[in-house]
């Protein structure tokens, strides 16, 4: 864990952040309040998919929609 006061973390926040993906980051103040930085990877989205070549057209696409929701059950 590091410890870095306001200012030194103010001055260095780059490396104070390349440092957080790591390990847990402290920051004090004057006044004794310490805060904790903590690396936090956001989840991936679910419609964040690899995409697929194809030779379909839009055309394609969108008459093969609308014949997909034209059907009875």
């Amino acid at each position: 864990m590091k410890v870095y006061t306001y200012s030194q973390a103010r001055q260095r926040l780059a490396e104070v952040l390349d440092i957080a993906r790591k390990e847990e980051v402290v920051i004090t103040r004057r006044g004794g309040d310490a805060f904790a930085v903590t690396y936090r990877r956001l989840p991936a989205s679910p419609f964040d998919v690899p995409g697929i070549k194809t030779n379909a057209t839009t055309r394609d696409i969108l008459k093969a929609v609308k014949d997909s929701r034209s059907r009875t059950p």
